[in-house]
Parts: C-alpha cells; sequence; structure tokens
C-alpha cells in the first residue's frame, strides 16, 4: 500500500513538473521544473528496482545536465521578447503540425493492444549471481550492442556539428600571431629611459611614443 501511495505521488509531481517545464514563462524555473521532475523520475525508478538507472539520472541530468543548461540560461542575455515576436506568424503551421502528431499519437493508441504473455516477462527471474547493474550491463553490452554504439556515434556527429557552428561564424576575438612578434625590430617595441630623481613620471610622458611599451 505504502509503495503504491508513493508511485502515484510521485507520477503526480512528475507530470505536473513536467507541464510547468513548456508552461513557465520563465526559462530559469522551467529549468527548476526540470529538474524537479528528473527526481522525481529517480524516484519511480527506485521503486521499479533500477537504483542505478536512478542514480545515473540524478548524478548526469541533475547534476550535470540540468545545472549547466540553468548557468546557460542565466549568463547568456537571451532577448525573450524578440523571440516571441515571430509566434503569430508561425502559429498556423505549429497548429497544423501539432494536429498531425496528435493524430498519430491517437492512432497507435487506439490500435495499441497487450499481449496476453506480457505480463510473462516481468515474472522472469534474475540469476542469483548477477546484481541488477550487472544485468544491464549485460544487456547492453550483448544484445543492444549495435543500438549502443550508434547512440554514440549520433552524440559524437551532434558534438562536431555544434563545434563547427560555433567557430563557422565571423571570428571578432584577437588571434596571437608569433611569428609577426619574432620579426618586430626592437626599436618599434622597446623604449630604453633614463629616468633622474624626481623626474620619473614627467620624463616618462615626455619620452615614452604612442603606443609603445616602456620599460622602467
Amino acid at each position: 500500500m505504502i509503495v503504491t501511495l508513493a508511485f502515484y505521488v510521485f507520477a503526480a509531481i512528475l507530470l505536473l513538473s513536467a507541464c510547468m517545464v513548456i508552461t513557465a514563462r520563465n526559462p530559469v524555473h522551467s529549468v527548476l521544473f526540470l529538474i524537479l521532475a528528473f527526481i522525481n523520475a529517480g524516484a519511480l525508478f527506485v521503486l521499479a528496482g533500477a537504483e542505478f538507472l536512478a542514480m545515473v539520472l540524478v548524478i548526469v541530468y541533475v547534476g550535470a545536465v540540468a545545472v549547466l543548461f540553468l548557468f546557460v540560461v542565466m549568463m547568456l542575455d537571451v532577448d525573450f521578447a524578440a523571440l516571441r515576436e515571430g509566434f503569430q506568424r508561425y502559429a498556423p503551421l505549429g497548429l497544423l503540425i501539432g494536429f498531425i502528431l496528435m493524430v498519430e499519437i491517437g492512432a497507435v493508441a487506439i490500435g495499441w493492444t497487450i499481449t496476453p504473455a506480457a505480463h510473462l516477462a516481468s515474472q522472469v527471474p534474475m540469476p542469483a549471481h548477477l546484481s541488477n547493474t550487472a544485468a544491464l550491463g549485460d544487456l547492453i553490452y550483448t544484445r543492444y550492442m549495435f543500438a549502443f554504439e550508434l547512440v554514440a556515434l549520433l552524440l559524437l556527429v551532434a558534438m562536431i556539428g555544434a563545434i563547427v557552428l560555433t567557430h563557422s561564424g565571423e571570428r571578432r576575438s584577437r588571434r596571437q600571431d608569433i611569428s609577426t612578434q619574432h620579426q618586430r625590430p626592437i626599436d618599434e617595441t622597446l623604449t630604453m629611459v633614463k629616468l633622474g630623481i624626481g623626474k620619473g613620471a614627467k620624463q616618462m610622458t615626455q619620452a615614452a611614443p604612442a603606443k609603445r611599451e616602456t620599460i622602467r
């Protein structure tokens, strides 16, 4: 009874926080609701007996991805008013795509049936010499090895694409040219000034030419 009640509580909070992620006007609040959704999803994994997936969800997504989203949203000066200016222009297309998706999801839900042998899958006993984590690793790296490698390849391509898009724009930062620095003559970079007692600042101002480095 307690496990069932905990499941409904965590599931309700998960659904509510997921809805708040997409409906909250403040992006910081959206990320905080996303963290809450991840934590409740991890609690559901614990109730299902998948404690390894729960720890991975909390450590990777809550501890790294969601916090990274939070820092990016807080540090970037995004003009959300400008982003919403084209909402009315693309609203008909968005509604059309949303309607098509809802029709497809409804068609799948109507034609979806539970096989009579589905309850047998949860009754398969786990080998006594394997823990939950070991059994999961055995499935990933044996039966689902190709799918695992394919996901890793997709993530690699996405990372390379993000790096290429970042460096494809106009370069605004100054870059150091070592060869040009080595070829400059000394008289264009340094000015030797002999300072007298009590005349350092005034004499240096008069002797040092503009845009040159001065050594005392």
